[in-house]
């Protein structure tokens, strides 16, 4: 029984010691993120533009983690959150670039130069701002990750997204160029590939309309997430930089959706669950 327990507590701390940023974390994918690093031993650094929710995601990731209010396409707001966090716990060995907007529909013909502006500065330049902080301290001690979240929309179109998808595609290019101009340092660079994720508690019947969709028959939960986000970070993804992990229950493999497939769900055998 105790080997049972030792080995379950070395399983939950694939991080520990470590000091994690993880931008936009005060809801969503960002807030799982954190409260996982937390359970794997990090120090968790919670920065977000509404200070109120920062604040109730690092209590609830434990007594050392810090609340920071940042908005990341502001650059002065960057500095203050790196910082305060070398101020508090030394240095910083993780960065997970996950704030961003995502309200950001509209279609390109209403296009002006407003909005494209706004979503490019804080989706787009606000990963080149904490990128560059952050690299500049884990080049210096020869060891860091900096995790970028991505979208489907880097690779594959939304309608109604042009500004959106393109500060995607430019997060995965970012990722391959810094893995290139970084690994000499020690410095890994990766992203992750959210799918249809409910973040916000869709309601039950646009979540089951969307997960028909997916190979996997159903929407991802923020949670799902947080375990690819501690891989990357950890010892275990030591070899591993330079590329996109893609989280979405296979709903990029496909050509096309089941309601259009040649090869309907209806065609599939029925096996009896056991």
């Amino acid at each position: 029984m105790g080997l049972l327990l030792n080995l379950t507590r070395v399983s939950q701390a694939h991080l520990a010691g470590k000091v994690a940023i993880v931008t936009g974390g005060g809801a969503g994918i960002g807030r799982a993120i954190a409260l996982r690093y937390g359970e794997h031993g990090a120090k968790v650094a919670v920065a977000d533009v509404n200070a109120e929710t920062a604040r109730a995601v690092a209590e609830s990731v434990g007594p050392g983690a810090l609340a920071v209010q940042c908005d990341v396409s502001m650059p002065a707001d960057v500095d203050r959150l790196f910082g305060t966090t070398v101020e508090r716990f030394g240095t910083v060995d993780v960065l997970v670039n996950n704030a961003g907007l995502v309200s950001t529909e509209r279609h390109f013909l209403e296009a002006d130069e407003a909005w494209w502006e706004r979503i490019q500065r804080v989706n787009l330049w606000g990963v080149f701002h904490c990128s560059l902080r952050a690299a500049r301290i884990m080049a210096a001690k020869r060891s860091g990750v900096i995790i970028c979240l991505s979208s489907g929309g880097a690779t594959k179109a939304h309608r109604g997204n042009v500004a959106y998808d393109a500060a995607k595609g430019g997060i995965e290019a970012m990722v391959r160029g810094m893995a290139l101009d970084l690994g000499p340092y020690g410095v890994r660079v990766c992203g992750l590939v959210p799918g249809s994720i409910d973040t916000q508690g869709m309601d039950p019947a646009t979540k089951a309309r969307r997960g028909e969709t997916v190979p996997l028959r159903h929407v991802g939960e923020a949670a799902d997430l947080a375990g690819p986000a501690v891989f990357l970070a950890s010892a275990d993804a030591a070899y591993v930089t330079g590329t996109m992990l893609v989280v979405d229950g296979g709903l990029l493999a496909q050509q096309r959706s089941p309601q259009v497939d040649i090869f309907p769900l209806s065609k599939y055998p029925n096996l009896p669950s056991k």
